[in-house]
């Protein structure tokens, strides 16, 4: 059974809470990467904040990104798989919860991030359309 921790990009970098999405944004584009985990004050996983939530849900809509705080974006209890749950389960939870990418974590520390990529990287190159199909959503 591969796990998430043997696929996973490790050492994923948080956007704090307090900062800003034009601080976020770039990040992002020094990483980058089209996802940053949201981190608080006390260490803990608030969210996930994606170029998409920047783009949609605050430039979009008029709003100056350096007046928002990451944290404000967060929705809900974040949605992570544990670095020793197998891939399969990671799979699932991106299908269930319609995302592409998920923190993992080890007890309550991030380790790292999870993407569709490194999980199509991971398979036989037959399956990886069958993949694709399953994390797909509209």
């Amino acid at each position: 059974m591969t796990t998430a921790r043997e696929i996973m990009t490790p050492g994923a970098e948080c956007i704090g809470e307090n900062q800003s999405l034009e601080e976020a944004a770039r990040k992002m584009k020094d990483l980058d990467v089209g996802a940053l985990p949201i981190c608080g004050e006390d260490d803990r996983l608030k969210g996930v904040l994606t170029d998409r939530d920047i783009v949609v849900r605050c430039l979009a809509v008029g709003t100056d990104p350096r007046q928002v705080k990451a944290g404000q974006l967060a929705q809900g209890k974040p949605v992570t798989i544990g670095a020793d749950d197998s891939v399969e389960e990671a799979i699932d939870t991106m299908q269930e919860h319609q995302v592409r990418r998920l923190p993992v974590i080890d007890g309550h520390a991030l380790v790292g991030m999870i993407s569709q990529a490194d999980i199509a990287r991971s398979m036989p190159e037959d399956r990886v359309g069958e993949l694709v199909e399953l994390i797909s959503f509209d």
